[in-house]
């Protein structure tokens, strides 16, 4: 039997290494998608001698999907959660990212007790937002939904908004920064990962930069907008993908989906939304993607 080269083996056994999730990917991903994308053109059914029986449609499940097709709720269209799913990621996805990053630069400061500010953050993601939750408010009685009314309570208070609106901010902006506090748990609960992130990226640049910046004599605000902020930006672009396939994942798509095609047992109407949120998540991760790659900082 003839010996491998060196270049042969490391080829080998990479392939080797890569197989599991080789497997995995054909069986547990390409074969599923595949039948997702057959189904959606068709009607699914139950033979008489079992088994599955297929009729072809075209895209009439798709039609049907958006002209007469309801939510579980028998109330919503489906074209609505759509537009509600874009409108919640473009406001969510902005804020965690951005909260992530200003809370990472104060973890990542020097000053007392900094272990324990650390561990109080990413509590939630160790042990899990309901357990957090659970035993911060079991001393005062209160349910998780009074606490996530009361977060928001002192910006939806009158004299609150009569202040900001008074100070020449537009009721717009003012309703934005009220529902962004209203939802402080769930985004705080949503940024525990690429806290960590962009902790581990901060950590990583160069100390020599900061004391350059210094001795030329750039304030805190110069430092950031023309060290820190290059620096992380490749990871912000990492974070920003993390975080629309984590709120993808959390979506009251999914749950449609499984009411289509499991409690309703209306396989292809469940299918073909399975393939048009698909395309709605690649199209809005391709676009993030290019638009970052536009911007993002290589360091060469």
């Amino acid at each position: 039997m003839r010996k491998l080269t060196h270049k042969q083996s490391r080829r080998l056994n990479g392939f080797i290494f890569v197989l599991p999730w080789l497997i995995g990917f054909v069986l547990f991903f390409l074969i599923p998608i595949v039948n997702t994308f057959a189904f959606s053109f068709n009607i699914v059914g139950v033979a008489d001698e079992g088994g599955r029986t297929l009729e072809f449609v075209g895209f009439k499940n798709f039609i049907d999907l958006f002209r007469v097709e309801l939510a579980s709720d028998n109330q919503t269209q489906i074209y609505r959660m759509f537009y509600e799913e874009f409108a919640r990621i473009v406001v969510n996805t902005p804020l965690i990212v951005i909260f992530s990053l200003f809370a990472a630069i104060l973890l990542n400061m020097e000053f007392k007790g900094r272990g324990v500010v650390r561990v109080i953050f990413f509590l939630p993601i160790v042990l899990g937002l309901d357990v957090v939750l659970g035993s911060m408010l079991m001393s005062t009685g209160t349910s998780y939904i009074d606490a996530q009314a009361q977060s928001g309570a002192f910006l939806q208070a009158d004299l609150v908004e009569r202040v900001l609106f008074n100070s020449g901010l537009p009721r717009g902006f003012v309703g934005f920064l009220s529902a962004a506090v209203a939802q402080i748990f769930e985004l705080m609960a949503k940024s525990g990962v690429q806290i960590l992130t962009y902790l581990a990226g901060l950590q990583s640049i160069d100390k020599s930069l900061y004391e350059v910046a210094d001795i030329e004599g750039a304030n805190k605000y110069e430092t950031f907008w023309k060290i820190t902020l290059p620096m992380v930006s490749p990871l912000m672009m990492f974070v920003t993908i993390y975080t629309l396939v984590d709120m993808f994942l959390a979506s009251a798509l999914t749950n449609e989906i499984y009411t289509f095609t499991i409690l309703k047992n209306k396989i292809g109407i469940g299918s073909a939304l399975s393939v048009v949120y698909l395309i709605f998540v690649l199209l809005i991760v391709g676009v993030v993607s290019f638009l970052f790659s536009r911007v993002v900082y290589k360091n060469d």
